[in-house]
């Protein structure tokens, strides 16, 4: 646990100080609820000399040569590659990660730092014709300038990876801002793995703090063009108006709703894995997560008591456990609600398959069916271990279903035939779609994006580019322009 012991501080133009807020964020273990860290917030003013000090390195750091920062960007995937174990320690104790998560999540950061490396490379410049003679075009992609982050507590070394690690590629520097309820894995541990891989003083900056201390300075402050935010909708909507009201750029990653299709022709032993990994993984906060499995009547039963029979195989409790599938939730707050939201969906009239039960922080799975067509469960996020069954008569009420609500990020559909699965799948207003699969894919090399209230921006490879680079057009005229006076 030496992270927690090293890293409880601010990282401010490379130096690790205390925050001088007036009150501290307290960092628990959701399982056991061990104190893990105790971490003064950091003021709005730290916010400003964050931002300034990111601000006075970028310059020099966008002028350096790309094959300089590329260096960079694999010392970081060395780093990381050689504190595996400690790192996949961090996640487990601080947000109740199981080991499979943990080590997914490690997994995906290593693929996303190897595709950063890449992207040191990828701007490229383009020369475009002039109606005027003598004239030649150059557009040239050049960094942003400055990025803030705001990262989430479900995969927040990965996630805040994901908007820090290209934005510096890009020639960018970075504040990031971890959720308060996981400050080490989403924060000062990033900052620590650039750090030891020579990262320049300034760079990249943390501020460990809470909207309570700083309202919406990190995000209304003049310096960052561009607020990178993953997270919830409602957040994130407020996020877009405050970016929307002073200019800049956001880019929003947010929650889901996903659906996984299962049609009369499918192989049902695949689907029940899928289903159960899709939903069950990581305890349910996760935004690809299948909140509602649709089954074509034919094939309602079969599925029904397969998956509740694999729903009660799974071990709950301790995430240090190899054999540990279902975790803590990350607060009681968190738990707490989960369980509320079963008991009201259930007084409402819908029956339990499997009941759950709320200990603490551990919420043990629910397998609800017979809701009615207009429950408000069915049309939210699930953040936490609970699977809806929905049987359908036809593919036309399945796509239905399935576009029924406000989000789009993510889903799959199951069948024998994989042409009629793409073709339903082009009928879904979801963005990412999965044939006889999971719903929870996530490559670096592919873009990842959703419709809807899920985020309209997309991200990995060319997006990232998109993301945090502007165009800069400069025109040169090689002989000598004529002028009407």
């Amino acid at each position: 646990m030496s992270f927690f012991a090293e890293l409880d501080q601010q990282y401010i133009d490379g130096e690790w100080r205390p925050g001088s807020g007036s009150w501290d964020i307290i960092d628990f273990n959701p399982y056991d609820g061990e104190k893990l860290a105790s971490i003064a917030v950091a003021t709005a003013d730290e916010v400003d000399q964050a931002y300034r000090a990111a601000e006075r390195a970028q310059t020099t750091w966008a002028a350096t040569n790309p094959y300089a920062r590329r260096q960079i960007l694999e010392r970081a995937l060395r780093v990381v590659e050689d504190r595996e174990e400690e790192i996949t320690e961090a996640i487990i104790a601080e947000l109740g990660g199981t080991r499979l998560k943990a080590a997914f999540e490690l997994r995906q950061a290593k693929e996303l730092l190897r595709e950063a490396v890449q992207l040191t490379l990828h701007p490229e410049g383009r020369l475009l014709p002039s109606p005027v003679d003598g004239t030649e075009n150059r557009l040239h992609r050049v960094p942003v300038g400055v990025v803030g982050v705001i990262s989430p507590f479900n995969f927040p070394f990965l996630l805040s990876l994901k908007a820090v690690a290209p934005a510096l590629a890009l020639g960018n520097a970075v504040v990031l801002k971890p959720h308060q309820n996981t400050p080490i894995c989403g924060g000062s541990l990033v900052a620590k793995v650039f750090e030891d891989a020579g990262l320049p003083a300034g760079l990249l900056n943390v501020v460990i703090t809470d909207i309570a201390e700083i309202d919406d300075a990190l995000i209304e402050h003049p310096i960052p063009k561009v607020i990178s935010f993953s997270g919830s909708d409602r957040v994130g909507r407020h996020v877009a108006v405050v970016c929307a009201k002073n200019f800049k750029r956001s880019v929003l990653d947010l929650g889901g709703n996903s659906a996984l299709i299962v049609l009369a022709d499918a192989d049902i032993d695949n689907a029940v894995e899928a289903a159960v990994f899709s939903r069950y993984a990581y305890q349910g906060p996760v935004c690809m997560a299948a909140n509602r499995i649709l089954l074509d009547r034919a094939v309602e039963q079969e599925f029904t008591e397969k998956f509740v029979a694999k729903v009660r195989t799974l071990t709950v409790g301790d995430p240090a456990d190899p054999k540990t599938v279902v975790g803590p939730l990350i607060s009681s707050q968190q738990a707490d609600a989960v369980g509320a939201l079963v008991d009201e969906t259930v007084e409402a009239g819908a029956t339990a398959l499997v009941r759950g039960t709320v200990d603490g922080n551990l919420v043990t799975p629910t397998v609800l069916t017979d809701l009615a067509p207009d429950s408000p469960v069915l049309t939210q996020e699930i953040l936490g271990p609970v699977a809806i069954l929905l049987a359908f008569d036809s593919v036309d009420e399945a796509v239905r279903i399935a576009n029924d609500t406000r989000c789009g990020l993510s889903g799959s559909i199951h069948t024998g035939d994989v042409e009629r699965g793409v073709r339903v799948a082009r009928r879904i207003n979801t963005a990412m779609l999965h044939v006889n699969d999971g719903t929870g894919h996530d490559e670096p090399v592919i873009p990842f994006g959703g419709e809807k209230y899920s985020g309209p921006e997309w991200m990995n490879t060319d997006g990232l580019v998109d993301a945090f680079t502007t165009r800069k057009w400069i025109s040169v005229q090689h002989g000598r322009s004529s002028f009407p006076f």
